[in-house]
């Protein structure tokens, strides 16, 4: 009966964590209460975000079937390990959960695909994207480093969690647009650009669907950044309006590469694997 009577203190918690505007500041901006209440929930940060579950890839997402933490490869750029905890409704965490990330280097850049607008062909490459799999505590980490920006997009990470090979949650996440700013303006590789200029976090129209709980919670370390997001799997979740988070396509949701389609197929969900690695 005590557990029955927590869920919807949870459950409210982890929503008001999801709605929260502080959230968007991202470092430091949660109170010492605010943190205190997600660690007693066994939650990692107080930055939630609900996600809804997809049948439809995410924007060129390919599979590179490559299990592994560190997925920074030969990028340059300020190291950061992002934290992910997987959490249902009730703030109880999902052990066995495919992650995938995958997000553009320091100068835009993603791999996999041919640049337009540069002579940068990445095709055959895999750098920034790989696969974790989520321990008992519903958490997965990757060693990666702090995306750069393209034309069109705010500062963003995607990901991908498969719960099994059919359910899918995809969405995107979020950096404070002060640090942003700040490492695009001071720190090489990404001053070599020039000023950002198009979108931040305010005009890019996928961060205001995907709501304030999308933004990581960030610290500052000695040699890296720490970002951490707990996505919560949204309890009357609905496929029909998942496509805000995830896209459904170039030119409709806001998230290619600075590119052309000349990259990687996308996979049969049939041959998705969950979870751990293939074979």
């Amino acid at each position: 009966m005590a557990d029955k009577r927590s869920h919807p203190t949870r459950r409210a918690l982890l929503a008001g964590f999801a709605a929260s505007p502080i959230a968007v500041a991202g470092i430091g901006a949660f109170p010492r209460s605010a943190r205190a209440q997600a660690q007693a929930a066994g939650l990692i940060t107080p930055n939630v975000c609900m996600v809804l579950p997809e049948v439809t890839e995410g924007p060129y997402y390919f599979d590179p079937d490559m299990v592994r933490r560190d997925i920074t490869e030969d990028r340059d750029g300020i190291p950061m390990r992002l934290h992910l905890q997987v959490v249902n409704a009730d703030c109880q965490p999902v052990a066995g959960a495919r992650v995938d990330i995958w997000h553009c280097d320091a100068r835009g850049i993603y791999s996999g695909y041919r640049n337009t607008g540069t002579d940068i062909d990445a095709r055959g490459e895999t750098f920034l994207r790989g696969t974790q799999t989520t321990g008992a505590d519903g958490v997965t980490r990757f060693d990666t480093i702090y995306p750069g920006w393209y034309r069109g997009r705010t500062t963003h990470v995607h990901y991908k969690v498969f719960l099994d090979e059919r359910t899918v949650l995809t969405s995107q996440i979020f950096f404070p647009d002060a640090l942003s700013e700040y490492l695009f303006q001071s720190v090489a590789p990404y001053n070599e650009r020039g000023q950002r200029r198009d979108t931040m976090n305010g005009t890019d129209w996928i961060a205001e669907q995907a709501g304030e709980g999308a933004f990581a919670s960030i610290r500052e370390q000695k040699s890296y950044y720490d970002a951490a997001l707990v996505v919560g799997i949204a309890p009357a979740a609905d496929s029909a309006r998942s496509g805000a988070a995830g896209g459904r396509g170039p030119g409709t949701d806001g998230g290619p590469p600075p590119g052309d389609n000349g990259g990687p197929s996308r996979p049969d969900r049939g041959t998705v694997f969950i979870p751990g690695p293939k074979g």
